[in-house]
């Protein structure tokens, strides 16, 4: 386990980059992770996140296709706004673990 700073916040990760703790995650953490991974946070990417969150938060598994199928997003637009490795980058900006279905 290591510490990052972000947000002026020293938050726990893993050695992937993944927050261990969903608590300390907040919306200014997650604009710096994206910033991290080149991405800037509009209004669609913030609806994939609480998405992403609910579905962590009630224990179901995330795959692509189930983010493709949540009416929030279809699996291009989904891959548009989180390239090279959609599934694995959104994770890590919602402050969730990497899913078991990213290698």
């Amino acid at each position: 386990m290591s510490e990052r700073t972000y947000a002026e916040t020293k938050i726990d990760c893993n050695e992937e980059g993944y927050l261990t703790d969903l608590k300390q995650w907040n919306k200014a953490v997650a604009t710096e992770i994206a910033a991290e991974e080149g991405i800037e946070l509009l209004p669609k990417h913030w609806e994939v996140l609480d998405f992403i969150q609910d579905q962590y938060k009630n224990d179901i598994p995330l795959t692509i296709r189930k983010i493709g199928k949540s009416g929030v997003v279809d699996i291009k637009t989904f891959y548009q706004l989180f390239p090279g490795g959609p599934l694995k980058k959104a994770s890590r900006i919602a402050g969730i673990p990497k899913p078991v279905s990213c290698i």
